[in-house]
This record gives structure tokens, sequence and C-alpha cells, in this order.
């Protein structure tokens, strides 16, 4: 199992769980194992994560990884985090 931690913004859209377990070997399966209105949230229409939403697999970014090809293996964390910005 894989564990999806969410940011309290998202916990709504699963049902209110700060994690969700899902059976994945990649980041793509992971997430499309994610209940729709919570998948809408995290990647578009062709699977991709959304520029504004960060995803964390030990201490590092997916996107300096594969991306949503990145790995995963039983016990493995990703924690999604939105992008802060300010001025």
């Amino acid at each position: 199992m894989i564990a999806v931690r969410l940011p309290t913004v998202l916990r709504p859209f699963a049902g209110g769980a700060e994690r969700v377990q899902v059976e994945a070997t990649t980041v793509a399966e992971a997430f499309a194992a994610l209940d729709a209105p919570l998948r809408r949230r995290l990647t578009d229409e062709q699977g991709a994560v959304r520029r504004h939403v960060n995803v964390y697999l030990r201490d590092d970014n997916i996107r300096d990884l594969a991306g949503v090809e990145t790995p995963l293996t039983e016990g493995d964390e990703l924690l999604v985090l939105p992008s802060v910005a300010g001025g």
C-alpha cells in the first residue's frame, strides 16, 4: 500500500481523511486510484500533475524524479502540497 498524505484544503475531497491508502507502483497509478473529485484537483485531463500542486516522495519533488512515472514501493508515502504564491 502507498499512502497519499493530503493538505487540509484537499481533505474534504477525501471524506476528511488526512491520508488515503492506495495500491500503486507509480505515482500515476496512485493518482488514478483516487476518487475522481480529488484526482481532478491534482491532475489535468492528460494525467499530468497540475502546476499549482507539488508532490513529494521522501524529500524529493516528483518533478525532479520521473514525474508521474516515478516508481513507488510498498510503504512509500506521497506528500501533496499546494504551491504557495506570495508577493
